[in-house]
Parts: structure tokens; sequence; C-alpha cells
């Protein structure tokens, strides 16, 4: 997530200037095979040309609201991750409290321990959920072509996963899960899904042993199940694309509009003499550029767990929760905030 209030000149280049090097390689020849020729090689009308950018606009402006639906929602989910962990944590510390249908209550250590392991086992599937939505799918950027994809790699170490130590939160899963369970998580295809269901069956045995009772065992299992419902939210967007037939074909629309526009737009500007045909030459540019923008805001704004810096920040998000939970277990090592890094927060 870009943390800056606008993007600087050379933030924008650092984005789109290679466009603006190939639409000026585009657009100068044409003016100039305009100019020599008196524009009787090669003619378009410009109404047909106008009719056709503003279909793709409105094209391109509803793929962008849809990429941005897309984006917020996946924020919104984790607003509620945000909420269900903080209430996990809470009716964990309120609800094992043991002693319940004549059993021998527990002694304060080892409801701690109880509180703490299944506050940890929490946080550890924080992380992993954050993981698991991190693995490219196909038709992400950086399984795209070699352009494509060197692109977003360089755009990742400078705006995006490159920016953190991303190994020095895999070791927080570890601390946060017993020997066993790592080895059993380690066979487990989703390793997420495998940690809640884990705290189900720890509820289970708290449950029949009589460290919790019925109400407060269907409580807890409640908030799992939310986490749950979160975490196929959060797995909806990733595993579904943004369909092709929009995300495709508007860079093609897009792609013919600038084809097109010198065509029609340079005549306009030859009527105002020789001159004309040369100041046509930024304006072509500025206008294609503008098109070629919102396309590409609309592209990589609709897979907002993709690992770069328009991503929702799932890392601090996580490292929130776990402050607020490492807190309420009155725990004194508390890792710090993660800050942003480059104008990022991941």
């Amino acid at each position: 997530m870009y943390i800056y209030k606008s993007f600087g000149v050379k933030g924008i280049l650092s984005f789109s200037g290679g466009h603006i090097a190939w639409l000026t390689l585009w657009m100068t020849p044409v003016a100039a095979l305009h100019y020599f020729t008196d524009g009787s090689v090669f003619y378009v009308s410009w109404i047909p040309v106008s009719v056709i950018g503003t279909a793709v606009a409105f094209y391109v402006g509803f793929k962008n609201n849809q990429s941005y639906d897309r984006m917020w929602e996946a924020r919104k989910i984790w607003g509620a991750i945000v909420n269900s962990s903080r209430e996990w944590g809470t009716a964990v510390k309120g609800y094992s409290i043991g002693g319940f249908e004549g059993k021998e209550p527990l002694s304060n250590q080892e409801l701690e321990e109880i509180k703490t392991r299944l506050i940890h086992r929490h946080i550890a599937w924080m992380y992993q959920l954050r993981l698991n939505l991190l693995v490219p799918t196909e038709w992400e950027h950086i399984n795209q072509g070699f352009h494509v994809a060197r692109t977003t790699e360089n755009r990742m170490k400078r705006f995006g996963l490159g920016l953190i130590k991303d190994r020095d939160h895999e070791d927080v899963i570890q601390r946060c899960i017993s020997k066993e369970e790592q080895a059993i998580m380690a066979e487990k295809k989703n390793k997420a899904t495998f940690l809640v269901d884990r705290q189900g069956e720890d509820l289970k045995t708290l449950y029949e042993a009589g460290v919790i009772d019925s109400f407060r065992h269907t409580s807890l299992q409640k908030i799992l199940g939310d986490l749950y419902i979160h975490q196929g939210k959060c797995e909806r967007i990733k595993k579904f694309p943004f369909p092709r037939q929009y995300a495709n074909m508007s860079s093609i629309f897009v792609s013919i509009f600038i084809f097109l526009l010198p065509f029609g737009l340079l005549p306009q500007f030859a009527e105002m003499g020789s001159y004309g045909i040369w100041i046509a030459i930024p304006i072509l540019v500025v206008v294609s550029w503008i098109y070629m923008m919102m396309e590409l805001i609309g592209d990589y704004s609709e897979n907002p767990f993709e690992g770069l810096g328009n991503d929702i920040p799932m890392l601090s998000l996580c490292r929130t929760i776990e402050i607020d939970l490492r807190q309420m277990l009155d725990e004194k090592e508390i890792p710090p905030g993660i800050e942003a890094n480059n104008g990022v927060l991941m």
C-alpha cells in the first residue's frame, strides 16, 4: 500500500516511463509520414476515432471500477480478520477459566499455557494465510511473458516484497506452534486451514476436559467459523481472476485506439499549418498515455494479493494483530510495528 499523498514525477516515470518512450516512437514517424506525404498515404476520419475513444473510455472505466471493488473488498476482509482476531483473544482470555461440570479446576499455570497455545496458534494462522495468498497464480504479472515478468520482478524489489525480509516473518509461525504441529502441517496442502482445524480440535479437548462449558465452547467455535469465512473470501479473490474477457479485451481496445489516434487527429492539426503536425506529437503522446495509464491502473489493481506496492498491507495488519494479542497475554517481548519502506507499507 502506497502511503504518500501523491506520486512524484519520478514515481510516475518509473511506472510508465517506458510507455511514454514507445508512444513517442510511434507518434513521431506517423507525424513525419503525414508531413512529407501531405496526408495522402493514410487518412482516417476523426469521427470514428472519437467514437472508439469514447467507447474505450467507458470500457476501461468499468474495468477500473471492478478492479477497485476487488481491492477494497480484500481490505474489508482483512479488517474483519483484525476484528475477529481481537475477539478471539478476548474470548480465550475470558472463557478459559476451568472447573466445569464437577471437574477439577486447572492451576493458573495450566490455564495460562492453554491461553498462550490458542492465541499463538492464531498468530501463526494469520501469517500462514498471508503466505498462502502470496503464492503467484497463472494470471498474475510475475507469470506472464518475459518483459512483463522481468518488469514485475523489478517492481517487487523496489516497491513490493523485496522491501522486507520475509524469512523473519515465516519464523513467527515456527515459534508459535509446537514441533509436532509443524511436522503435521508440513504435509498439509492448505496450512492455514489446518491451523484453524487444530484450534477446533483443541477446543473439543478442552470441553471434554471440563475446562470450558458448552456455551463457551459454542462461542469460540463461532469465532473459528468466522475465520474460515474470512479465509474463504480471501481465497475467492486470489483464486478467481478478474474475468479475462474484461481484462484482456480492455488492453486490446486501448491499443487499437492508440494505433488509430494519430491517423485521425493529425489532419485536424494540419489545418493549423505545417507546424501543427509537429505540435500534435506531444499532444498525441499525452492523450495516448492517459488511456494507457487508465488501463495500467486497473490492470495492477485487480490482484490485491500479488506482492506489489498496491497490495493490501497484510504484513502490517498481521503484526498489528500480533502485538494486540501478545499484549493481551501480558508478554514482555513485543515485536515492533511494520514501518513503511520506500513509501510502501507491506
